[in-house]
């Protein structure tokens, strides 16, 4: 006798092989920490807009990362055999931690959204999730987390000053929030990569 598993027995599986709860967790410690950051950054004598730049450049890192690798799947078998396709479920595990992730941190810096606040915050995390999950369709969800480390640590030794020009798009995380043209590269990072981990998955790891 064939035993399917049932409707509601679905989602339990899939929350409980990719260690749904543990990436949500993460996403809450990070999005405190930058709080904290940016708080004590703007309570400083010497800030301006300028010193919450690590915060947007560095919490959105993390929070891709902690994206990334939790879509690894400790029983990627169950995708394999599933008699249901489960691109939904990864294209919607992916959207709720990318509105969990750019919530919080969006609520994390505050004031002058016009500079280095939510807006820019916001599209970061986009377009760094976007790089992740592209990575852990490509490279696997354990690795996922460093091309977008590797390029936004470059970026943020490289990046001028100045914002726009050519910078707005080679340099998309470092810009202020309302470049058009940073937020064009970082929704199109995020589109590819959803895509590419709703239809594909992680791409399978030996243990």
């Amino acid at each position: 006798m064939n035993h399917r598993p049932s409707r509601t027995a679905l989602p339990r599986l899939y929350i409980r092989s990719h260690a749904l709860p543990l990436t949500i967790a993460t996403l809450t410690c990070i999005a405190l920490v930058a709080a904290w950051a940016a708080h004590w950054l703007q309570d400083q004598p010497y800030f301006d807009h300028t010193a919450r730049v690590p915060v947007i450049v560095l919490a959105p890192l993390l929070a891709s990362a902690a994206i990334g690798t939790g879509v690894h799947a400790h029983s990627d078998e169950l995708d394999r055999t599933a008699v249901r396709r489960w691109w939904p479920r990864r294209l919607l595990h992916l959207l709720v931690l990318t509105v969990l992730a750019t919530g919080a941190l969006a609520l994390a810096v505050p004031g002058h959204p016009e500079e280095f606040g939510a807006p820019g915050m916001v599209r970061n995390v986009l377009g760094a999730t976007g790089v992740a999950a592209a990575s852990a369709a490509l490279i696997g969800a354990r690795l996922s987390w460093l091309p977008m480390t590797v390029y936004g640590g470059a970026v943020y030794l490289a990046a001028p000053h100045a914002p726009g020009g050519a910078a707005a798009v080679w340099a998309w995380p470092m810009q202020p929030g309302p470049q058009g043209a940073a937020w064009a590269v970082a929704l199109t990072a995020y589109v590819i990569g959803t895509a590419l981990l709703a239809v594909r998955g992680a791409r399978p790891e030996s243990a």
